[in-house]
């Protein structure tokens, strides 16, 4: 399972200050829409939703937007947009696999905005399908390390839910991520909730079948302008990644920030 450990511990401070700034916010709450719209809007009935709403709190959105969300997505209030998802394909500095999930009402400005964002910052699109095959679709919990009940071990989370499906656990400093088949998702994260465990996210997402280390901190900057640039369009929704900084690196870029 490709562990994307540091530079995901690099990449969520980085999410602090896009929250703060708006971007995730958004992002989040076009989440909720979608989820709403296609599963409806009561969350007892549509996994996707209550994971999204769950996501969403987590993060600090306000409850009035995610309840507007909502409400646009199911119908019950006008003003929704029609969003779809589109994935682009590229290549970072060293060989690095980016994968970009896109969630938009414009599909020209999506691939322009993309464009840009990879090849203005030394990187190159790739042809559809050479990256993807790269990654497969897995549900991914992520469980912080410190619980209310004190500190939580990889035992200990496993014993809570291998029997509903939990395939690994990757150890990532300060949290775990439990993954498993996209179908046994909703049943893994009941089964952590039930063992009074709390999570962070609970979601779908594209995870790299290998990794490509990056022992250089120029490289590793320059993959992460491209990321950063994806992640400031609006359209994108999740950048993936099959990047593994090694710790001398990831201090690198920690004391720099």
């Amino acid at each position: 399972m490709s562990g994307h450990s540091k530079w995901a511990t690099t990449k969520h401070k980085k999410a602090v200050i896009d929250a703060k700034r708006g971007k995730l916010f958004a992002k989040l709450i076009k989440n909720v829409e979608v989820a709403a719209r296609i599963g409806g809007g009561d969350p007892a009935g549509n996994p996707t939703l209550y994971d999204a709403i769950q996501k969403a709190k987590k993060s600090s959105v306000p409850n009035d937007n995610i309840d507007r969300a909502v409400k646009r997505g199911s119908g019950a209030e006008s003003g929704g947009a029609d969003y779809e998802t589109i994935m682009y394909e590229a290549y970072g500095p060293a060989g690095v696999a980016i994968l970009i999930e896109c969630l938009t009402d414009n599909r020209n400005r999506s691939a322009s905005d993309v464009r840009v964002a990879v090849t203005r910052n030394g990187g190159t699109m790739a042809d559809v399908g050479s990256v993807q095959r790269l990654f497969s679709r897995k549900g991914v919990v992520v469980v912080p390390k410190k619980q209310t009940s004190g500190e939580l071990s990889e035992d200990a989370l496993l014993e809570a839910a291998l029997e509903a499906g939990l395939e690994e656990v990757s150890d990532n400093g300060d949290e775990f991520e439990a993954y498993t088949d996209p179908n046994d998702l909703v049943e893994v994260r009941k089964a952590i909730e039930s063992a009074g465990l709390d999570y962070d996210s609970s979601e779908v997402q594209f995870v790299a079948s290998f990794d490509q280390e990056v022992d250089s901190v120029d490289v590793a900057q320059k993959v992460e302008r491209i990321i950063d640039a994806l992640e400031d369009s609006d359209d994108v929704q999740n950048v993936f990644t099959n990047v593994d900084v090694t710790p001398e690196v990831a201090q690198a870029l920690e004391d720099e920030d």
